[in-house]
């Protein structure tokens, strides 16, 4: 048996329960991972509440979609790993992440940051190739041009910032006034406060706007991301394009007269693209930022902060180290 953070009913953070489970054993494909972190992104807050799928009753599941971890176990036809490997990734649907172990097909896990520890790499991998689908896949971002990245501060926007430098891109982007100094520093070249200034006052003939103000987090933050949303089209310059990471964009005719395009960008596991992003970290252009970290049992703390939807960076979990009586 292993401790886990688990819910048998879909609701609040407080059907969250720190408890025993079984440990998962890897198939032919797959490593296990002994987890030293776990990421905690809005997406598990969707899930655990039964806005993204629903299972049928009985059930206990495992959240949590990112994980950094070291390899304890492989399957028979797992040759590109080995155990004792270091390694951090995005899980697939059904998660498994707040747990001691999880197992994952190893083609789909890169391996970790040398420069990282393990809190900070887990903070990596959802964010990471959100940002990366975001920013280059459907964005199609090229040196430069220039881009508009709304929640700049958040666990994507400042992924997503460090990237679009890293390609040569102009960034402009928006945040709270306590977020200017981070986000300067990672490279903003032109910041907005949302508070007091209308983006659309200061930016002109953008390329790509990154929308990724979190939805559903309560209603002034929904009222505001979907008022951002209708706004930015009058920023773009003729067939641009506005991404959200949250929700599908659907331009006005006036917009589809002059071109523009709106899309959704999401985060698909992808080994290929964490090892670039792995490079990039250790060679000193991209870092995270972890905001808050607490140990596994406090996944109920964690998820109540990610309701917000006014977190700065990552929340992580540390998982290794944080045993103690399950309790429900």
């Amino acid at each position: 048996m292993m401790k886990a953070v688990r819910y048998h009913d879909y609701g609040s953070p407080v059907v969250l329960c720190y408890e025993d489970a079984p440990t998962p054993e890897p198939g032919p494909r797959e490593v296990r991972v002994h987890v030293h972190a776990a990421g905690v992104n809005p997406a598990d807050r969707q899930i655990r509440a039964g806005l993204r799928f629903r299972l049928e009753k009985p059930f206990a599941f495992i959240p949590g979609c990112e994980v950094s971890g070291i390899v304890e176990k492989r399957g028979a036809e797992v040759t590109d790993l080995a155990v004792g490997d270091e390694v951090y990734g995005m899980l697939g649907k059904f998660g498994g992440g707040y747990a001691e172990f999880v197992v994952e097909a190893g083609d789909k896990l890169g391996r970790k940051p040398a420069s990282l520890e393990h809190v900070q790499a887990a903070a990596l991998p959802v964010a990471a190739l959100t940002a990366w689908d975001a920013l280059f896949e459907v964005g199609g971002l090229a040196a430069g041009q220039q881009v508009l990245i709304h929640a700049a501060g958040g666990g994507v926007g400042h992924i997503a910032v460090q990237l679009a430098k890293w390609r040569g891109a102009q960034v402009i982007g928006t945040a709270s006034a306590g977020n200017e100094a981070f986000l300067r520093e990672l490279g903003v070249d032109t910041f907005i406060n949302y508070r007091t200034t209308a983006f659309e006052s200061v930016a002109r003939e953008v390329d790509v706007v990154i929308d990724a103000i979190p939805r559903e987090a309560d209603d002034a933050t929904d009222v505001l991301a979907r008022e951002t949303m209708a706004r930015s089209w009058a920023v773009l310059k003729d067939g641009g394009i506005q991404v959200s990471i949250c929700a599908n964009p659907t331009p006005h005719p006036d917009a589809v007269a002059r071109g523009l395009r709106g899309a959704y960008a999401g985060a698909q596991p992808d080994n290929d693209v964490l090892n670039r992003v792995a490079e990039l970290v250790d060679e000193g252009k991209l870092r995270p930022d972890v905001g808050t970290i607490l140990p596994l049992r406090e996944a109920r703390r964690a998820h109540e902060l990610i309701q917000t939807g006014h977190t700065r960076g990552k929340i992580v979990l540390q998982v290794s180290g944080s045993r103690g009586e399950a309790s429900r």
